[in-house]
């Protein structure tokens, strides 16, 4: 039984944080406005973030946050407007032979999208309260943290390249501004959707 949750848990994981939203359009965005090594930090930022949102989803945390009267709405008006700020960012950077480093996002910006994604909140509930694999509660959100962890890493780094692999259509000024704009469009679009 344990075999078949892992194997469940693991597609599952892999379909969650793996589909289009804001954080990997956003690394996909970001990599390809800016080349994939200058987004690491925004990587784990967003990584640390889901952590943080799965930790609390694991504890039963999750609807005690968002039904905050005042730290919900914050938690959510933040990392919206971190959102509309990267789309921003993408839509106006330059093309990459100009060595852009103004508007690269940080891990701190990571954060707040990793933790103000209303996928994550999702997605993250489904994942630590659908699968049991292991025994123990603690022994569970541990096993089950850590494969979301390698699967995040291995997720996050696939948008990434697929962003970087833009790059050199990046370098010319028409195409970097008509793809930057599209990627930045895409973005706000997937921060609409998660919020309706």
């Amino acid at each position: 039984m344990l075999a078949e949750n892992f194997a469940a848990f693991v597609i599952a994981a892999f379909a969650l944080t793996g589909s289009p939203g804001p954080a990997t359009l956003g690394l996909s965005a970001a990599a390809a406005a800016f080349a994939w090594q200058r987004c690491l930090m925004l990587m784990t930022g967003i990584i640390v973030g889901v952590l943080v949102v799965f930790a609390a989803a694991a504890a039963g945390l999750t609807g005690l946050i968002l039904a905050q009267p005042l730290l919900g709405p914050l938690v959510q008006t933040a990392s919206v407007l971190y959102m509309l700020w990267l789309a921003w960012s993408i839509a106006s950077a330059p093309p990459l032979s100009d060595g852009a480093s103004a508007g690269v996002p940080t891990f701190w910006g990571g954060l707040l999208l990793g933790v103000g994604n209303p996928k994550a909140y999702a997605a993250m509930a489904a994942l630590s309260s659908g699968y049991v694999l292991a025994a123990e509660p603690a022994a569970d959100a541990f096993v089950k943290g850590t494969i979301l962890l390698t699967v995040m890493v291995v997720v996050d780094l696939a948008w990434l390249l697929a962003g970087s692999a833009l790059a050199r259509t990046m370098r010319d000024p028409a195409w970097s501004r008509a793809i930057n704009i599209v990627f930045a469009v895409a973005l706000l679009a997937s921060v609409a959707a998660g919020f309706l």
